[in-house]
């Protein structure tokens, strides 16, 4: 009797599937900076494999939750549910994080390592400590590997950010991330009841601290970069790490030292240097069942963040980081061999250039928006002489939603949609704003039939998105992320934040680059319909050709 891993067994699939993520790398910088990348990194993706350079995400909020766990689930946010890095849960009255989750803590460390504070540039609000999978709702490519193979499948995610590595390790695989706090890597007891020895021994060395001291220089002669260095002072100095190269890490004792090395191509030498460590001891790829291993690569987002993806700092990073991957497919060469390994890179979101970038060569549109101008003392007095409304009517802004307090309008026996065209109605008054769309009309589908508005409609689950989204015109974004002004940031619906790579590699498939457009949303019905094996319960894209027929 066929058991119902059968075909899961099959000696012509591949051994294993690596899904490295290489956070906020637009579509066009592989391209642009490919003259100093080397042959077996990006390159060897690039020229060996299937290349989709017209790859675009088809959500609004192009934040990195919501691009990890389309990549995961094959779907978008209206399906999954993580509309944000961050949304008020009506329920807990409180702005949530994504992956959090108070059921789990985290697993405590005997390592002893450094203990340093905890700045993440992109991201910081107040959580539970726990860390899990299960407010992602609906399942990913490796929740399905896990049930096909019935658990024999060894599934892992590592990544510098925790919801970086829990997302496409989905609620039936492993997670690693680092912790900027301790200087090393961690999970929770969703996981483990504690640590795999590997992990612990790991920890110990101390990996991290071979930077102490050092700093970030650039890897070639300037005049050997693709761009000339520009104007400095858009780019940020966060706790002496310098506007210019060199960049120094600090010594291993400075508390913002492990964020410095998260800063720079460090952050990503270290998880691949933790990843190879994976793949060899849980001995990935020597089964019966295909394995998975997800890497996200987190460095280049942080770097954008700070300095814009027109800089050398970017460049270099991405040089180093084509480095990085070229010795992680060189062990994963030597493991199981690259032709038994089918790989897939993408991103989680495209990048804006910084406003000082393009207003220098004429464009003279790209701005930073004031978020203090959001709600304008107009909207607050329209609210005020026609329905009696206070401020308090306005719970916060979290990216791209405004919250209401719905009991305060339930209370004054006002319909909820009524406020929430007048607050879209003076929005659009702001200079900056481009569209303003209430979740009444979004629910009604009463929202005009338009790209930009699909991708709004798309960004909807009508238990965690806000009242009326908000869409900035094009590169205007705000740039003060708790206090810290940043160079670029990313999650609009445009282009340039929607665009990222798709490429197939390794296993059987063809060298071809495609110029169809397609969505990364492709990757996890692709992945599923190689192993012939259920799709992700809400994927909605679909099945690549060029990788699935031979």
């Amino acid at each position: 009797m066929m058991t119902p891993v059968t075909a899961l067994a099959n000696e012509h699939n591949p051994k294993l599937i690596l899904q490295i993520t290489v956070d906020g790398l637009r579509g066009d910088l592989l391209e642009r900076y490919k003259a100093n990348f080397g042959e077996d990194g990006f390159r060897y993706l690039m020229e060996d494999g299937t290349y989709y350079t017209n790859a675009h995400y088809q959500h609004g909020n192009t934040e990195t939750i919501v691009g990890h766990v389309s990549l995961a689930t094959g779907a978008p946010p209206s399906v999954h549910g993580m509309v944000g890095n961050v949304w008020y849960d009506r329920n807990e009255e409180r702005l949530v994080y994504n992956v959090e989750d108070g059921n789990y803590s985290m697993l405590t460390s005997g390592a002893g390592v450094n203990k340093s504070t905890e700045i993440d540039p992109t991201q910081k609000v107040a959580t539970q400590d726990g860390r899990s999978p299960e407010p992602i709702l609906s399942t990913t490519f490796s929740d399905e590997l896990a049930i096909a193979s019935n658990g024999e499948s060894k599934i892992f995610s590592v990544s510098v950010k925790d919801r970086g590595a829990i997302s496409l390790g989905g609620h039936s695989g492993k997670a690693f991330w680092f912790s900027k706090a301790q200087s090393e890597f961690v999970t929770s007891n969703y996981y483990y009841d504690e640590y795999p020895a590997w992990v612990t021994a790991w920890n110990q060395q101390k990996v991290p601290n071979q930077y102490s001291g050092k700093k970030w220089a650039l890897s070639l002669p300037e005049d050997k970069y693709t761009l000339k260095e520009g104007n400095p002072d858009y780019k940020v100095d966060l706790a002496g790490f310098k506007r210019t190269f060199p960049h120094p890490y600090g010594p291993a004792s400075y508390k913002y030292y492990s964020t410095m090395l998260t800063l720079s191509p460090a952050g990503d030498e270290i998880t691949g240097n933790f990843a190879e460590t994976l793949l060899k001891e849980e001995d990935l790829g020597k089964g019966k069942f295909t394995d998975y291993l997800a890497v996200s690569f987190s460095s280049n987002d942080y770097v954008i963040h700070m300095y814009g993806p027109s800089s050398l700092e970017t460049e270099d990073n991405l040089i180093r980081l084509d480095k990085t991957i070229a010795n992680l497919l060189k062990k994963v060469d030597k493991q199981v061999g690259l032709k038994n390994t089918l790989i897939v890179l993408s991103a989680d979101h495209g990048v804006p250039e910084a406003p000082a970038t393009v207003n220098a060569l004429g464009a003279n549109q790209a701005a930073y928006f004031n978020q203090n101008t959001l709600i304008s003392p107009e909207l607050l007095a329209r609210l005020k002489s026609e329905f009696g409304l206070e401020k308090d009517a306005i719970r916060l802004y979290a990216q791209p939603y405004v919250y209401l307090n719905h009991e305060v309008i339930k209370k004054k026996g006002i319909a909820l949609d009524k406020v929430q065209k007048v607050i879209a109605e003076e929005l659009l008054k702001v200079k900056g704003i481009a569209y303003a769309v209430t979740s009444s009309d979004i629910e009604k589908n009463q929202v005009p039939n338009t790209h930009t508005m699909q991708l709004v409609k798309n960004n909807y689950h009508p238990m965690r998105s806000g009242d009326v989204y908000v869409v900035y015109n094009p590169r205007n974004y705000i740039n003060d992320m708790d206090g810290l002004t940043i160079a670029s940031t990313h999650g609009s619906p445009w282009r340039y934040d929607t665009h990222v790579p798709v490429i197939f590699a390794g296993y059987n498939i063809d060298d071809e680059k495609v110029s169809r457009e397609i969505t990364p949303y492709d990757i996890a019905p692709t992945l599923s319909n190689v192993l012939g094996i259920t799709q992700p319960s809400g994927a909605t894209g679909e099945v690549l050709k060029e990788v699935t027929q031979h």
